[in-house]
């Protein structure tokens, strides 16, 4: 495989759907860990931060479980639910921050 190619092979883009879809987790609490939001507008600031764009129904599984485990709190603002972090999903959002640059260190020194 030409060099080129190597970023359009399977192994990269099994790597960059188990780094997205797959973590959907992270990218939902760091973003309103900044600004609290609701789920239809959480998904537009995915895919303009991060590039891509998670289903409505897998962001709002997401949200739901994160709500249920204490991770997320959520308030009725007019017809929209609008979702922040508490501060056990801070401490979740650190805890995986520790361990992708343990990972990292560990695979790229």
């Amino acid at each position: 495989m030409a060099a080129g190619n190597i970023a359009k092979s399977r192994e990269m883009e099994r790597l960059r759907a188990k780094l997205s879809v797959d973590l959907l987790w992270i990218y939902i609490l760091g973003i309103i860990k900044e600004k609290p939001m609701h789920a239809y507008a959480l998904r537009s600031e995915i895919e303009k931060r991060f590039g891509f764009l998670p289903g409505n129904v897998s962001a709002y599984v997401v949200l739901y479980k994160l709500h249920g485990r204490g991770f997320v709190s959520s308030k009725e603002q007019g017809n929209r639910t609008v979702y922040s972090v508490t501060p056990k999903g801070t401490e979740l959002f650190k805890e995986a921050e520790k361990e992708f640059l343990k990972k990292q260190k560990m695979l790229f020194g």
